[in-house]
C-alpha cells in the first residue's frame, strides 16, 4: 500500500512499494524558494545579496542557504568580492553610512552620548565618579579586584544612561566594575543579565 499526500491540486505518491520515500518528494515541508537553482542564482549572483539577507527574507539560517549554494554548484564570493558588495572600507560618499548621524544612524538611541561626554568631563560628573568609587572601596563589585591602573575601574549604569535621564547620576543605579568585568556584563556571555536591569 502506498502513502499519499495532497499538494495543492496534484496528488503525489510519497513512498515506493518497499516503504522508502521517493526521491525529490517532500512530504513534511513546503518547497522553499532557495531550493530552486534559478532563484538562488538570481538573488545571490545577479542581485549580489548576502546569504544572511537571503536567509532573513525566507526565514532560515544562512548556513542553510550556504548548503543550497553548494548543492546547486553555485560558487561563493571571495572575501574581496564580498567586501566590494558590502562596501567595507569605503570612504566618504561611497560609504553607505556617510552623513548618517543622529536619528539617521541605526544605532541612535536618544542623542545622549555627547551630553554624557560633557557631563563626565565637568566637575559634577567627576565628583559623581569619585563618590561611587569611594562607596565601593575602589574595588570591582563583581570580582572584588582593586584598581590596577588608570581607567581600570568603570562606573556601570544598571539601567542604561540612554533613555533614563532621571537615573544618570543616581548612585543606586551604578556599580563599580573593572574593565574585564564591565566587558563581560555587556557581552553575550552574560546570560543571567548580571548587573543589567
Amino acid at each position: 500500500m502506498t502513502a499519499q499526500i495532497l499538494h495543492g491540486d496534484c496528488r503525489a505518491v510519497l513512498r515506493t512499494l518497499e516503504g522508502r520515500f521517493r526521491k525529490g518528494v517532500h512530504a513534511y515541508r513546503k518547497p522553499r524558494p532557495h531550493w530552486e537553482r534559478e532563484w538562488l542564482v538570481r538573488e545571490y549572483i545577479e542581485r549580489q545579496r548576502s546569504t544572511g539577507d537571503i536567509a532573513a527574507d525566507i526565514g532560515c539560517t544562512d548556513a542553510n542557504v550556504l548548503f543550497w549554494l553548494r548543492k546547486h554548484g553555485i560558487p561563493r564570493r571571495s572575501i574581496s568580492a564580498a567586501r566590494l558588495t558590502k562596501k567595507w572600507g569605503a570612504h566618504g560618499a561611497a560609504n553607505p553610512m556617510h552623513g548618517k548621524t543622529g536619528a539617521l544612524n541605526p544605532r541612535y538611541v536618544d542623542g545622549s552620548s555627547p551630553e554624557r561626554q560633557r557631563m563626565y568631563a565637568r566637575t559634577e560628573g567627576r565628583e559623581f565618579i569619585r563618590r561611587v568609587y569611594a562607596r565601593d572601596d575602589h574595588k570591582c563589585c563583581r570580582c572584588g579586584g582593586p584598581k590596577a591602573g588608570p581607567r581600570s575601574l568603570h562606573v556601570h549604569h544598571v539601567k542604561p544612561w540612554a533613555g533614563n535621564p532621571a537615573l544618570r547620576f543616581d548612585e543606586t543605579n551604578v556599580v563599580t566594575l573593572c574593565r574585564p568585568c564591565h566587558g563581560f556584563v555587556h557581552s553575550n556571555r552574560n546570560v543571567t543579565r548580571e548587573f543589567l536591569a
